[in-house]
């Protein structure tokens, strides 16, 4: 007999049906979050049928948790549903909108036993993938977190310290998230606390920020800066403006300190892993962003049958609304968002590092794409080509993903 699972899971407990391939309830319960629940769950699908051999499918409106990694271990198939997609199945159990737990499981596990092939099955990623996963998305986070920070930082030195602007402006890269530049800042909070740093001091201060060369050069520099003239808030709200920016670059210590650690070991782990070596052989792909992509796309290689299924999941290729005689042709907005995040990294990478990227992303502005579109086209080859080294284990080749431009005949 064929059946299927539903769960519609919330924080404190989990509601559980099992339809057959009728649709009829042959189960169903409630369950407490734990493990304890979660025992209570394997019984319950082992009353109804469910063997080590033939294990009932599970549609559950998530695909990371406790529940969905213990799931995972039981050797079942398990469908991760978009709750969107779930809600547009609900009109059509029921048009009155009416909605409870205990239905919305039973709409699951019919999900699955109606349109269980319209739906991509959680995949079978290898537990070194996982980490990576793990690790690649809280490495983006903390990326995000310092982004956010920096900007709260720097909206608020226009508005009563502009000396830091410009005297940070001028370093090498990393701006205001550089490690001198933190520790100026949290030493001299205010631009009179700025103005009167001496020399010796702040030749120490970049020295405790890890500096060894430039100093003298950088010591006279920010001296010049700070002690230039400016505009000035009035004394107590500079120096609460000071006490705020304090707080800010506590927060900001934290997110790039973070985002170091994390960076570290994402490429300790995803040079473990043996897709990797396939992954950095693409331009524009360093450990960091190659175990970003890897994260996404994972290491299942069922999970994508062709290319077109890995390039809509990453929302690069675009999509048609025909209807008549009306055909339109618009950018994909349902996508994996940080997989397209790192794809913008790696086209604009690659612009640099790829003769054959550069032509390509010329000959599409060429032709009236803007930046993005081009960015985005390119990024849509590249994970075509990625797809079919991955499948077939070879090596990024230049000449092949972009063939020479052939002679013009005589």
């Amino acid at each position: 007999m064929s059946l299927y699972c539903g769960i519609d899971w919330v924080t404190a407990h989990h509601d559980v049906a099992v339809v057959d391939a009728d649709g009829r309830v042959v189960a169903r319960e409630r369950v407490s979050n734990d493990a304890a629940g979660f025992s209570q769950l394997l019984t319950l699908l082992a009353q109804v049928g469910d063997t080590a051999e033939h294990p009932i499918p599970v549609g559950i409106e998530t695909d990371r948790g406790l529940w969905v990694a213990a799931l995972r271990e039981t050797g079942r198939v398990i469908y991760p549903i978009n709750p969107l997609a779930a809600s547009r199945y609900r009109s059509r159990y029921a048009v009155s909108g009416a909605k409870s737990d205990a239905t919305d499981a039973v709409l699951l596990a019919n999900i699955l036993r109606t349109d269980a092939a319209a739906h991509r099955p959680l995949p079978a990623d290898s537990e070194l993938a996982q980490v990576i996963r793990v690790l690649a998305r809280a490495q983006q986070d903390a990326v995000w977190a310092r982004q956010q920070i920096g900007n709260q930082i720097r909206d608020l030195l226009k508005d009563f310290y502009p000396a830091a602007l410009v005297a940070f402006a001028e370093l090498p890269t990393g701006g205001l998230a550089r490690a001198d530049s933190r520790t100026i800042l949290a030493a001299a909070p205010t631009p009179a606390q700025a103005a009167a740093l001496t020399p010796a001091r702040l030749r120490r201060l970049l020295t405790k920020a890890g500096r060894r060369r430039d100093l003298d050069r950088d010591v006279e520099r920010l001296r010049a800066v700070f002690t230039d003239t400016y505009l000035h808030q009035p004394p107590q709200v500079e120096s609460a403006m000071g006490v705020h920016l304090s707080a800010l670059l506590h927060q900001f210590d934290a997110a790039c300190t973070a985002a170091d650690n994390l960076a570290e070991a994402v490429s300790a782990h995803f040079e473990q892993h043996p897709d990797a070596k396939i992954i950095t052989s693409f331009p524009g792909l360093g450990m960091l962003a190659g175990a970003r992509v890897l994260a996404e796309i994972g290491d299942d290689r069922t999970r994508f049958a062709d290319a077109r299924g890995l390039k809509a999941f990453a929302g690069s290729a675009p999509i048609t609304r025909a209807s008549g005689k009306k055909t339109i042709v618009l950018q994909r907005h349902i996508k994996n968002r940080r997989l397209a995040a790192a794809g913008s990294i790696w086209a604009l990478a690659s612009l640099r590092a790829s003769p054959g990227a550069r032509r390509h992303f010329d000959a599409r502005r060429a032709v009236g794409d803007w930046n993005r579109q081009a960015q985005r086209h390119l990024f849509n080859k590249f994970l075509g080509q990625l797809h079919h080294c991955l499948h077939t284990g070879q090596l990024y080749n230049e000449h092949l993903a972009f063939p020479p431009p052939l002679p013009l005949a005589a």
